[in-house]
């Protein structure tokens, strides 16, 4: 083999390794622009979550400064309605208890009548 060639074979050789790291190049630059793809999409889901948290703060505060005073309201409405029901109920009671008592008294009265007769 002559040195033009080894020279030839070598150049050659260059130039396939030439070639190889010019794919190499290639694929990093691939990479590089997959990973510029990922930041952006872990930036915009940072950008969602913190969207979801004030989201859930509102949400929050909401039920806190005002569902949870409202249910309050309804619940303290409620219990003077019982109140109220069962203070409108108690004549009625009162008035069952009397009649009793006058049905009780009646009969006394009969058998009282029965034994001065």
């Amino acid at each position: 083999m002559s040195d033009s060639e080894k020279l030839d074979l070598i150049l050659s050789d260059m130039q396939g390794m030439k070639d190889d790291m010019q794919g190499m190049k290639d694929d990093m630059q691939g990479m590089k622009d997959d990973m510029q793809g990922m930041k952006n999409e872990i930036h915009d889901l940072k950008d969602d979550m913190q969207e979801v948290k004030q989201k859930v703060s509102k949400i929050d505060m909401t039920l806190e400064n005002e569902i949870r005073v409202n249910i309050q309201r309804v619940a303290e409405g409620h219990l003077d309605l019982s109140r109220n029901l069962h203070e409108a109920m108690r004549p009625g009671s009162e008035v069952e208890m009397l009649a009793i008592k006058v049905r009780m008294l009646e009969t006394d009265v009969k058998e009282l009548k029965e034994k001065i007769s």
